[in-house]
C-alpha cells in the first residue's frame, strides 16, 4: 500500500481529527513527515478532481469533511443526522466564554443581563465549552474556556483563527443559518436557571 492510501483510509475510518502522529501508528513504515507528505498530497488530488470532500486541519489534527456547498444537499435526506439549533442565548454565551476565556459563570451573567448556568451547561454537555479552573474568587468558581471540539466544529486550527470581536455580529449572524454540531438536543430556549 502507498503511504496517501493508508492515510486516506484512516482519515475516512474516523469520526473525530487525527493528528499525523496518531495516523503514522497505522502502519509502521509511516512516520509523521510522510503523513504529512501525503495529506498534502490527497489535498491537491482532491482539489484537482474536484471533489465533495476535503482534508480539513481541525485543532491539531486533520479530519475528511463535506465541502460546505454540498450541505443543502445532504440535508435532504433523512439518514444525515441533523443538527441542533443554537438558541440565540447559546450563541451569545458561546460568543462571551470564547472571547473572554478563561470567564466564570458570574461574569458571563453581568454580561449578558441574565442568569446563564441552563445555557453553559447545554454548551459543556455539547463539549463546546470545558471547565479550565477556579477562579481565586470568593468560593473559588468554575471558569470556562473553549475546547478542541470548539475548534473541530467552527473549523478553525488554532484561535486566533477567530474573527476581532468587532467582526462577530456579522458572522453570528451567519452561524444562525448554518451552524453545525454533532450531538442531541435542544438548546435551553429561555435563560431560566433551573437549577432553582
Amino acid at each position: 500500500m502507498r503511504p496517501e492510501q493508508i492515510v486516506e483510509a484512516t482519515l475516512f475510518a474516523s469520526q473525530t481529527p487525527l493528528t499525523s502522529s496518531e495516523i503514522a501508528r497505522a502502519d509502521e513504515d509511516l512516520t509523521v513527515s510522510s503523513v504529512d507528505e501525503a495529506i498534502q498530497m490527497l489535498r491537491e488530488a482532491y482539489e484537482a478532481d474536484d471533489r465533495a470532500f476535503q482534508i480539513y486541519e481541525l485543532g491539531d489534527g486533520y479530519q475528511v469533511l463535506t465541502r460546505p456547498e454540498f450541505a443543502p444537499y445532504l440535508e435532504k435526506f433523512d439518514s444525515v443526522p441533523r443538527p441542533p439549533y443554537l438558541s440565540a442565548a447559546a450563541l451569545e454565551t458561546l460568543a462571551i466564554v470564547v472571547y473572554r476565556q478563561p470567564i466564570g459563570r458570574i461574569e458571563v451573567e453581568e454580561v449578558r443581563g441574565v442568569s446563564a448556568s441552563s445555557v453553559l451547561r447545554t454548551l459543556v454537555d455539547w463539549e463546546l465549552i470545558e471547565v479550565v479552573g477556579r477562579s481565586d474568587g470568593l468560593g473559588r468558581p468554575l471558569l470556562y474556556g473553549t475546547t478542541s471540539r470548539f475548534l473541530d466544529h467552527f473549523g478553525l486550527k488554532d484561535l486566533s483563527e477567530l474573527p476581532s470581536p468587532e467582526e462577530l455580529p456579522v458572522v453570528l449572524a451567519e452561524l444562525q443559518d448554518s451552524l453545525e454540531l454533532n450531538g442531541a438536543g435542544e438548546p435551553p430556549s429561555d435563560d431560566v436557571d433551573r437549577e432553582g
